[in-house]
């Protein structure tokens, strides 16, 4: 008897549950599905409207005549954009469809706006990073590839984001900078690079013969057809700079595409000192004074003019040994 009303009764409870979720299935089924179904079709409209606008802009970005870092900068804002983007939209579809569930979003709301101010607080420094990264891309500061000096650091800018920069300098160091430390940016391959090379000569020899031996040194390597395409202007002459010694400088100016110039200079200086020892110019040296009571006119060291200094009787002498006895005197 006993175990006919316990089967009676686990089969009233299992039917009983069974309407249970009969009814629920149906409810949502009738009223909660219309709704998710309506929000997973205006998210996926989003989402696909977002991707159409920047493969737009990239696609528009490509068919025009740029550079590889000029593409890559709008490569960078268009992900940042979609990522954004489709942040936002996956928010607002989370807003929508937590209700329909029977979710309260007010204590929620309440919730994510206390732990949104902590979280805000607590990263300053980040939220500073990214907002001068959007900055540095908008304003088209430097891009992927250039040679930059920023934060204390130099090298190529291998990649970038809204957060961080990162920099490759000469000797392979990858240096990481955050966007929020770049203050001051200095691009070393925008419009055009000049260099200056300076010439040291003699002070015996004639300052109008060095200029014109320097100017057609020069223009040798400019008119050479393996450095003329880097040249955007003739080289450029300042005359006598500075006397130090007997050491003249000569500066000579080089105005060339950004960053093409070292091979010029290298060329150019090469030829300087060759053309220099042909005509016997020496060098001058910073150290050495002319000396006008000669005859040729020669350079004399500034030591070897100075007086041998007198020895200071009130000095103590240095120890003595006797070489006999190994003892001291």
């Amino acid at each position: 008897m006993w175990t006919a009303l316990l089967l009676l009764g686990r089969q009233e409870f299992f039917e009983g549950l069974g309407q249970k979720y009969i009814l629920d299935l149906q409810d949502f089924l009738h009223d909660k599905l219309e709704k998710l179904v309506g929000v997973a079709l205006l998210f996926w409209l989003l989402t696909r409207l977002l991707r159409l606008v920047t493969d737009r802009i990239l696609r528009a970005a490509s068919g025009q005549p740029s550079t590889a870092g000029h593409l890559a900068q709008v490569r960078t804002l268009t992900s940042v954009i979609r990522a954004t983007g489709l942040g936002i939209i996956a928010i607002l579809a989370t807003l929508q469809i937590l209700p329909i569930f029977g979710f309260n979003l007010g204590p929620l709301l309440t919730s994510a706006g206390v732990a949104g101010v902590a979280i805000g607080l607590a990263a300053q420094n980040i939220v500073k990073d990214c907002f001068n990264g959007f900055l540095i891309l908008v304003e088209d500061q430097y891009n992927v590839g250039d040679v930059v000096r920023i934060a204390g650091v130099s090298g190529t800018v291998e990649a970038m984001t809204l957060r961080k920069t990162q920099v490759r300098d000469g000797d392979g160091t990858l240096y990481i900078v955050p966007n929020s430390q770049i203050t001051t940016v200095a691009n070393l391959l925008r419009d055009y690079s000049v260099a200056t090379i300076n010439v040291a000569v003699d002070f015996s020899a004639n300052p109008d013969e060095v200029m014109a031996l320097l100017k057609e040194v020069a223009m040798s390597v400019r008119n050479d057809l393996a450095y003329s395409d880097v040249f955007l202007a003739d080289p450029t002459l300042l005359g006598v700079d500075a006397i130090k010694g007997s050491q003249v400088i000569y500066p000579l100016q080089l105005k060339t595409k950004a960053n093409q110039q070292w091979a010029a200079m290298r060329e150019m200086q090469r030829r300087i000192r060759l053309a220099l020892e042909e005509k016997g110019m020496l060098p001058g040296d910073p150290l050495r004074v002319f000396n006008r009571s000669s005859e040729q006119g020669s350079a004399v060291s500034a030591q070897e003019e100075r007086p041998a200094a007198k020895a200071d009787p009130t000095a103590a002498k240095a120890n003595e040994v006797n070489p006999f006895t190994g003892e001291g005197m």
